[in-house]
């Protein structure tokens, strides 16, 4: 049975399910190698617009599994510290490899979501979670460090500074309630209604110009890392011109004024 499964519930929408039920969806090389795979194969596929990732079962993703991540290959004689650096490492990549994905991602959270897990959904452009979501990173709790797989700079960038300090120093686990006054989801909705919910957005995002989508998650991720409201201006600018030059940009002017439905060609 693959830990990472694939599946297209609508046209150009992509499902990406993690698929270890019976360990909440945990972290293991081959699920964290498999999910690297699916997302390259997904950035390749110029069909799919929109990618939505779910956890099997009652969880999202647990984290890391305490029964044995496994090991990365050829760091078989490495020392302790230098395994656990290539673990850390090859987990991690998944932030930035979810964030330079041209496709938005859209987290359909349906239980819980710590360590990895809460990473993944933090990684994602946009996160809905069911009522019986929970999340939280407890590392602090088992002797180590809170902040880990990106979390204290995407935290903080999400619900800001002051209340993300509160939760990485407590390590306090939280409720989709909290999560959704905090800001952290769109939207809380019940657990029958979550894929949908998550596949409205999804047809929303996909309604839109292939080249606008790409181009608007690079600019609003970029932006977050600009030094000042000009250079982030600066960046828009140059965006806007580019995209306004091709030939969907140009037919989608034309038919707005006549109000017609634009078949977008990706050109």
């Amino acid at each position: 049975m693959a830990n990472v499964e694939i599946s297209q519930p609508e046209p150009q929408i992509t499902q990406i399910t993690l698929n270890r039920p019976e360990a909440l969806n945990a972290l293991t090389y081959d699920l964290v190698d498999e999910l690297h795979q699916a997302l390259t194969a997904i950035n390749a596929d110029h069909n799919c617009r929109v990618v939505i990732i779910t956890g099997a079962g009652r969880g999202f993703c647990a984290g890391l599994d305490l029964r044995g991540f496994g090991t990365v290959p050829g760091t078989e004689t490495f020392g302790k510290p230098q395994q656990g650096m290539a673990v850390q490492q090859f987990i991690a990549s998944l932030v930035p490899r979810l964030r330079s994905l041209r496709q938005p991602v859209i987290s359909a959270i349906n239980g819980a979501a710590a360590g990895g897990g809460f990473a993944i959904a933090l990684a994602s452009d946009v996160r809905i979670c069911s009522d019986s979501a929970k999340f939280g990173s407890a590392f602090v709790r088992l002797g180590i460090s809170g902040c880990d797989i990106g979390v204290s700079w995407l935290l903080p960038r999400l619900i800001g500074a002051s209340r993300s300090h509160e939760l990485l120093l407590t390590g306090r686990v939280f409720d989709a309630t909290e999560a959704d006054k905090l800001g952290l989801v769109s939207r809380m909705v019940p657990g029958d209604e979550l894929m949908e919910s998550a596949l409205t957005t999804a047809r929303l995002i996909a309604a839109n110009s292939p080249m606008g989508v790409w181009m608007t998650k690079e600019v609003m991720w970029s932006n977050l890392e600009v030094t000042s409201l000009q250079a982030g201006i600066d960046l828009e600018n140059r965006t806007q011109i580019l995209t306004s030059q091709t030939e969907d940009s140009r037919a989608a002017m034309a038919g707005f004024l006549h109000g017609q439905k634009i078949d977008w060609q990706n050109r």
